[in-house]
This record gives structure tokens, C-alpha cells and sequence, in this order.
């Protein structure tokens, strides 16, 4: 058995330290809480509009290569499959699980002290205005849902879209895969 918890905490520490290649496909509420409860120090200050900018500017290299982009790879994140009807913000039914699991998580006494950055992508169909708008609307609207449906604290919930600018599957910008959303813990959360 111990060997077997070895095996899945090195794949779930692989699947967080390289966000852009792993894509969640089943979510769990523990297995978010084990692949975002790992923050051992204080995260760095995070200004959404230099994130943005820094995306645009970057799109096309990896995204730890950028200097804000590569302090959020350092930090405890995850990348889920959340379905999108086309060119749309409404959420498919099919993934209201996995939203559940990520409000369980982030209601999980692990997970209830941090803050959260909740990053969108999209494919590559569309012009790059419309696609960083558009993963930008789509991250707002899942931290929409978790703080109205499921009730977590939206002070503790920050949205960033940053389109088609760090494919999955750059060969293929209109990939599915390219279409994700990644959880990032920002640190400890003081209230406002």
C-alpha cells in the first residue's frame, strides 16, 4: 500500500509541477486537495493585469519561462477538463461533477485558509482578441459559480484568462486539450 501512495504522489507532484502537459480527466475532491495543498512558503504577490499583459506579450514560449508566469509554476496547481458550449460561457451539464469536486475541495479544512487562481484557455479557432476575452469570461464564470452555487468565499477567487497563448498541443491550436482550465494556490488568505 505504501508503495502504491508513493506511486500516486509522484504522479500527482508530475502532474503539478508540469500543468501544461497533464489534463485531468476524472477530478476528486482529494485529489485536488492533495494537488493543491502542498504550498510550503508564502506564494508571490500575483497582479492579474501583469499576467494578462505578460501572456500576450509571451504567447507562443512556456509559460515558466515568463518571469510572473514562471513564479505561478512554482506554485501547487492542477489543470481540470471543464466542457464549454461552443463560444459560449454556459458550462455543460457533464462537468457540474468536477465543479463539485473543486467547491468540496476548496471548502476542505487543507484548502479553506488559501486563495485561489483560476487560469482559462482556449483553442486557437477565433482571433486572439475574442479567444483571451473569452477565456477570460469562462474563468470569471467558474469562480462565479463556486462563490454562488457552492459558496466559497470569492474574495478567495481570482480570474485570469489568457486565451490561446500557452497551448497544450501546440501543433494542433484548435486541440481540444488546448481548452482547459487550471487551479493554482495563490497562499494564505487574509480577509479584506
Amino acid at each position: 500500500m505504501t508503495r502504491f501512495r508513493s506511486l500516486l504522489l509522484a504522479l500527482s507532484l508530475a502532474a503539478s509541477m508540469a500543468p501544461d502537459f497533464a489534463v485531468a480527466q476524472e477530478v476528486s475532491e482529494q485529489r485536488i486537495v492533495s494537488g493543491l495543498g502542498k504550498l510550503v512558503r508564502a506564494a508571490p504577490f500575483i497582479d492579474l493585469a501583469i499576467l494578462r499583459q505578460e501572456a500576450i506579450d509571451g504567447g507562443g514560449v512556456a509559460m515558466a519561462s515568463l518571469p510572473n508566469w514562471g513564479k505561478i509554476a512554482k506554485l501547487p496547481q492542477m489543470v481540470v477538463e471543464i466542457d464549454f458550449e461552443n463560444d459560449s460561457v454556459m458550462i455543460k451539464p457533464e462537468s457540474y461533477r468536477t465543479l463539485g469536486s473543486i467547491a468540496d475541495a476548496l471548502h476542505h479544512p487543507n484548502l479553506w485558509a488559501y486563495k485561489f487562481l483560476i487560469v482559462g484557455h482556449s483553442s486557437s479557432t477565433g482571433s486572439d482578441k475574442h479567444n483571451l476575452e473569452l477565456s477570460e469570461k469562462r474563468a470569471s464564470a467558474i469562480g462565479e459559480i463556486l462563490s454562488t452555487t457552492f459558496a466559497v468565499d470569492p474574495d478567495r477567487l481570482y480570474a485570469v484568462g489568457v486565451g490561446e497563448y500557452f497551448p497544450i498541443d501546440g501543433s494542433k491550436g484548435d486541440a481540444a486539450s488546448n481548452r482547459r482550465v487550471q487551479l493554482v494556490n495563490l497562499g494564505v488568505f487574509t480577509a479584506p
